[in-house]
């Protein structure tokens, strides 16, 4: 049984443009332990984003590998990383990918009935995880009743559905205003308290505060690996926020 939950070794890749050929990343060596919480970070065009497809399992490298849970995932065919991604990783994007026309329950569902789980006993599970987040009272709505937190918290309650191994959010603060990126950070936090490993990509240092290790990459590369020595407490700072601002802080579901 390998200690890691993830490991990438010279992981490398390539895109051709034309004649020229880009590279994306260059070479990128790191671990991550079950039960971790780390920011992916970097300026636009530094490979965090290509990095994190690799680890999502919806690209493969030109070279190196990739090895989740012990397994090499770089050598899988097409159906086995589908397989991977709908049981052992769990999705959270900024842009939420929620179905417009389902509700909230149906949208969590919906893995599971990738899965072959009875309608019955797949709705069950979703409002299980839908209450783990807060939504409870949500469960039929439509996307376009939520609002952009309560969309977000739909996508994580999503992605925690088929339990997976691991947890990949892409900016997933991105769209949201601060006092609501706090609070999808405070569910991470959560989550992660529980024993969930995530990983995050955000260009913001004030959201990476909120993890316990910080990736830095630039230009394909990484160059920096480091603990974070002073973690952010999501829940002290929404408390604080509360406490300073009591009429300003409605909460933004009212508001919908």
């Amino acid at each position: 049984m390998t200690e890691y939950l993830l490991e990438t070794v010279d992981l490398k890749k390539d895109y051709r443009m034309g004649d020229q050929v880009v590279q994306a990343l260059r070479g990128i060596s790191m671990s991550v332990a079950p039960g971790e919480f780390l920011a992916v970070m970097g300026p636009s065009g530094s490979g965090k984003s290509t990095f994190m497809n690799l680890l999502g399992c919806l690209d493969t490298p030109t070279a190196g590998k990739y090895l989740l849970e012990g397994v090499e995932v770089s050598s899988l065919s097409p159906d086995e990383r589908a397989h991977i991604r709908n049981q052992r990783i769990g999705f959270v994007f900024q842009s939420f990918n929620l179905l417009a026309r389902t509700s909230a329950l149906e949208n969590v569902a919906l893995p599971l009935r990738y899965n072959g789980m009875p309608r019955r006993k797949r709705l069950k599970r979703a409002e299980e995880v839908l209450s783990m987040v807060g939504l409870s009272g949500r469960l039929d709505h439509h996307p376009s009743q939520l609002s952009g937190g309560e969309q977000q918290r739909v996508a994580i309650a999503r992605s925690l559905v088929c339990q997976p191994a691991i947890i990949l959010a892409d900016e997933p603060t991105g769209a949201l205003d601060t006092r609501t990126g706090i609070e999808v950070m405070s569910i991470f936090q959560d989550l992660n308290a529980q024993g969930m490993t995530v990983v995050i990509v955000t260009h913001e240092p004030e959201i990476a505060a909120f993890t316990r290790r910080r990736l830095m990459f630039r230009d394909g590369s990484l160059v920096a690996d480091k603990t974070n020595g002073q973690i952010s407490d999501a829940k002290s700072i929404l408390a604080d926020l509360q406490k300073a601002k009591p009429d300003h802080f409605d909460d933004e579901e009212e508001a919908a």
